[in-house]
């Protein structure tokens, strides 16, 4: 079955020198999952991508990332996940500390972590269930727990019974949720949804909202981006807003 995340024990000993042991000093109860200090990002074009920005997202939060186009929201994806590096700040994922995070140790970070993009990245000749599977695969999973995990991710986002069709067969929000459950079978503590309803109808966009949300309800840290306001009220969620690379 699909096991829900745990709360990191804070006072384990840590063996990562990546690794960074914060948590909100404030309220202990809740470990900071992402922070962001005085991050920015400059492309070699010249670019800004982001300006100064600083974020702390707390276990359990749910939390919407709006801006026009070009406002820096995937770019900010890409730094949470290890596509891109900051020129200049912090970033700490997870506990990783993501400055100069590479090979094993960054691996090991995107382990922990939940991505769904908006045009599904699905791989065409592979069933859903197949593709599902294709990251446990990847990161040395038995075939026995393979097939322990995919069927409570597909029962997760209603796609049980789409098992065995490929992308070519199912409807935009049926490989949005497809993706959605190749985020989540291994079980990340966080998931990072970048315009996961950019190419959906409402319907189809509010479905993706609702699993999202389930989602945190059972502890997993969500962090979203979307230019649709009118989705955002109707979630009720708190939001950061992106506007020419800062936070506004």
């Amino acid at each position: 079955m699909l096991k829900l995340p745990t709360k990191p024990n804070p006072t384990a000993t840590n063996p990562n020198p990546n690794r960074h042991p914060d948590t909100n000093a404030t309220n202990p109860k809740k470990s900071v999952i992402v922070k962001l200090e005085n991050v920015r990002k400059t492309y070699t074009n010249g670019a800004v991508g982001l300006r100064d920005v600083s974020i702390e997202l707390y276990q359990g939060d749910f939390k919407f990332i709006t801006g026009h186009s070009g406002s820096g929201k995937s770019t900010l994806l890409k730094l949470l996940y290890g596509a891109e590096q900051a020129t200049d700040g912090e970033i700490f994922v997870n506990g990783f500390n993501l400055k100069g995070l590479k090979g094993k140790n960054l691996a090991m970070l995107r382990r922990k972590i939940g991505i769904v993009f908006q045009d599904y990245k699905l791989v065409p000749r592979r069933t859903v269930s197949e593709n599902v599977a294709f990251v446990l695969m990847a990161q040395g999973y038995t075939y026995k727990e393979i097939q322990r995990r995919v069927q409570p991710a597909l029962k997760m986002v209603g796609l049980l019974h789409k098992a065995h069709c490929f992308p070519e067969e199912l409807s935009g929000g049926e490989q949005q949720r497809t993706s959605i459950a190749r985020a989540i079978v291994n079980t990340p503590p966080l998931v990072l949804a970048d315009e996961p309803t950019g190419n959906l109808d409402p319907d189809n966009a509010w479905q993706v909202i609702k699993i999202l949300k389930k989602l945190n309800s059972f502890g997993v840290t969500v962090l979203l981006t979307t230019h649709d306001e009118q989705l955002v009220r109707a979630a009720n969620h708190p939001v950061l807003h992106l506007q020419n690379g800062y936070i506004a």
